[in-house]
């Protein structure tokens, strides 16, 4: 059991100057699930959670940086980035960054996203110090030789042609871009072979001091860790690359983005000579912090969210019309996606997409049985507490909590909105949803008369 609570410690300097200022934002028992926070002199940002159980500890960096935060002409800058970020330091060259985690056991890696990038590793308790030095390291450090710039650029190419080799990713991709439009948000994370061949150094250098101020960055650390231990060695790196200069700087707050423009009733149609055609059906959804999100998110695991949700059982279970079929949420800051997936055949593209309007029309106008939303709560507490078992998903929680909400809720908490769910939430966010009218995406190798009759089928 976790409680929240919000004492404030503010430690200063011989000369009366405040550098720093700590927060315990969940306690737990036993000191077990202890959240704290640190906010650094430069606006550095220092969570931790304790787990003195486990013998293992993640400890990671958020940048509030997405592909979101690219012009056109950037198009994939932040994930070249991510990228550039392990090619070397004037400390570590790239052999050294990756085999000092290597040499320890550990892992190491990085992800981007629309809204944030973020670094990590995970080690041994005992090793956490390396894990520490060596990603501050990547984060202040990087050099951006030239000659790194020019090499990653054919592995990011190779990332490029990979995921065009799977269809059943870039059909998600399609289907922003068929929402969103050639906005940020619909504009893939990775770029286009072109703007990537379009990125030179300069640009991409200066796209990395904008974007990776400590104002801008979250350190988040998980497992068998002492929090004034991390946040003392995480000071020691920041000030070794002189990153903590401006101390009156403070945080920057979660992204609150202008508007982004969401359409209904689009239809894009990529032919491809795939084997299955890949089918996105969906709609405008809800920012993630909307306080439907709980309700969503249990009408999302009633309607396709497990082998027991509406869309597995008449779809394939009662048809077998598709082997993959599942319905996401996705939230921004402003705005956000519901979407159905499911790959089939060609030539049954049009009953699967008939019996999805089906199901979304019809919960739309009447909502879900008790039965149902049940299963869905107790899917959705289920799957909540068992995906944060390990000290890698408690380390994005509590890194991502920061960033996008700037709040820490336990897993108490959590599981009490989610219970506290009823019937009628679930049916209002179903009807405002799932009542809009639709856009659809598909990749496969479809006739004409095929996408004529998809055109008519959202309309």
């Amino acid at each position: 059991m976790t409680s929240r609570t919000h004492r404030t410690t503010a430690r200063t300097s011989s000369e009366g100057r405040a550098v720093a200022r700590t927060q315990t934002l969940l306690k737990g028992e036993n000191g077990i699930g202890t959240v704290r926070k640190t906010v650094l002199p430069g606006g550095l940002r220092v969570v931790t959670e304790t787990l003195p159980s486990v013998r293992s500890a993640t400890f990671g960096i958020w940048a509030n940086v997405g592909s979101r935060d690219e012009t056109p002409a950037l198009g994939g800058a932040t994930h070249y980035l991510e990228h550039l970020l392990f090619k070397g330091t004037e400390q570590r060259t790239a052999l050294d960054i990756s085999s000092a985690i290597d040499a320890v056991g550990g892992e190491m890696n990085a992800f981007t996203a629309k809204e944030y990038t973020c670094y990590y590793a995970r080690v041994l308790d005992t090793d956490l110090p390396l894990a520490i030095d060596v990603v501050c390291d990547m984060l202040t450090g990087s050099l951006i030789a030239p000659e790194d710039v020019d090499a990653e650029r054919g592995v990011v190419l190779e990332e490029i042609a990979m995921t065009e080799d799977d269809p059943g990713d870039v059909v998600h991709d399609l289907f922003a871009h068929t929402m969103f439009g050639d906005s940020p948000l619909g504009r893939p994370v990775l770029g286009t072979v072109d703007t990537v061949n379009g990125l030179t150094r300069d640009r991409v250098a200066r796209f990395y001091r904008k974007h990776y101020d400590p104002t801008h960055l979250i350190v988040a650390a998980a497992g068998n860790v002492d929090h004034q231990r991390v946040v003392r060695q995480v000071r020691a790196a920041f000030d070794r690359a002189g990153a903590l200069t401006r101390e009156d700087a403070e945080p920057v707050g979660p992204r609150r983005g202008a508007k982004t423009i969401r359409t209904g009733g689009r239809v894009e149609v990529l032919d491809r000579a795939t084997e299955q055609a890949h089918i996105v059906l969906g709609m405008p959804g809800i920012a993630r912090t909307d306080e439907r999100r709980w309700a969503l998110g249990v009408l999302n695991a009633a309607l396709g969210g497990g082998m027991s949700s509406r869309l597995f059982q008449e779809i394939r279970e009662k048809r077998g019309l598709a082997y993959s079929v599942y319905s996401y949420t996705s939230g921004f800051a402003d705005c956000g996606l519901f979407g159905v997936y499911a790959g089939c055949r060609p030539n049954q593209v049009g009953d699967v997409l008939k019996i999805c309007r089906d199901e979304l029309d019809q919960v739309a106008e009447h909502g879900m049985d008790d039965d149902e939303l049940r299963r869905a709560i107790g899917q959705l507490s289920g799957s909540t507490v068992l995906g944060l078992e390990d000290t890698g998903a408690l380390m994005n929680r509590i890194g991502k909590s920061e960033l996008c909400w700037g709040e820490q809720l336990s897993v108490d908490e959590m599981l009490r909105r989610i219970a506290a769910v009823t019937p009628d939430d679930v049916r209002a966010v179903a009807k405002d949803l799932l009542g809009r009218r639709p856009s659809l995406s598909v990749i496969g190798p479809l006739t004409d008369r095929q996408s004529a009759e998809l055109h008519e089928a959202v309309a």
